[in-house]
């Protein structure tokens, strides 16, 4: 298995609904034990969270997208391999000028 980076990780957190409940629990809790009212706080609590659905979905595509260019890399270089492997020579080898 293929270790996670750093920034692998981050993403894989920020990405995390359980981080972003566990934030909206938090800060509606402490807008209500600071006097306002819940209405207040579901406010807050609700614009917590499309903003987090907007973060988890960008940096989520990112990671997508990141996986199928390598994963396109990857192929691209075996049908590279296959191509010159299965004829012995690579076709720019077989029209080089010898100097005759």
């Amino acid at each position: 298995m293929k270790k996670e980076t750093t920034k692998e990780m981050i993403v894989r957190k920020l990405t995390s609904r359980k981080l972003w409940v566990a934030i909206c629990a938090f800060v509606s809790l402490l807008v209500v034990a600071l006097g306002h009212t819940e209405g207040e706080a579901a406010q807050v609590t609700a614009l917590i969270m499309a903003g987090a659905s907007v973060l988890s979905y960008i940096l989520a595509e990112g990671w997508a997208d990141k996986a199928g260019a390598e994963a396109g890399k990857e192929q691209e270089e075996e049908e590279k391999e296959y191509s010159t492997s299965a004829i012995g020579f690579m076709a720019e080898d077989r029209f080089e000028d010898d100097g005759k």
